[in-house]
């Protein structure tokens, strides 16, 4: 009987710290509302309030939900479309509008051109950790590591080691670009 207890507690401990770490694994990588937001068809945009995909030309959609929209569109490679959903935004001057417009320009090679959308998103929030992440992107793009870490520096002061967008542009810097 003994020995049956030692076996199962040889067999629950890394069980139960499997269960316990699991939370934390999960949490990390994308951003999480990315993962929320599901695939709606050509022309409609997902819906926080309704939690359903509406066309994309209502004028219940809130500039947040497109702005959201937008960046999920843009993560799934989807650059022009996420582009020209910023553009029907009533107002286009927040930090994640601009934020987003420079990622996806970026995406399609026009790297100064976003730069200069991230440069308008940090003058809104200088602490926004995200847009000094793909600001320092773009400066490995550029050939400028020394710009991109200036950029790392800034977000380790934001948010430290651990979040996501250290973590991200310290891969970049390292010679690990995100995928």
């Amino acid at each position: 009987m003994m020995k049956m207890m030692n076996q199962v507690r040889w067999f629950a401990v890394p069980v139960l710290l499997m269960v316990l770490h699991a939370p934390t694994a999960f949490a990390m990588g994308d951003d999480d509302s990315d993962k929320k937001t599901p695939d709606c068809p050509k022309g409609q945009v997902y819906d926080s309030k309704t939690k359903s995909c509406v066309p994309e030309k209502t004028s219940m959609l809130s500039d947040e939900d497109k702005t959201n929209y937008a960046y999920h569109l843009a993560k799934k490679g989807e650059y022009q479309a996420a582009l020209t959903l910023l553009d029907t935004l009533h107002n286009q001057n927040t930090k994640e509008a601009w934020n987003y417009r420079g990622y996806a320009t970026r995406k399609l090679g026009r790297t100064d051109e976003g730069m200069r959308y991230y440069q308008k998103s940090i003058a809104l929030d200088p602490k926004y950790a995200k847009v000094r992440e793909y600001l320092g992107e773009a400066w490995m793009i550029k050939g400028r590591p020394d710009l991109a870490k200036e950029q790392l520096t800034i977000i380790k002061s934001l948010c430290g080691v651990k979040c996501e967008e250290y973590q991200d542009l310290h891969a970049a810097i390292n010679g690990h670009p995100e995928s």
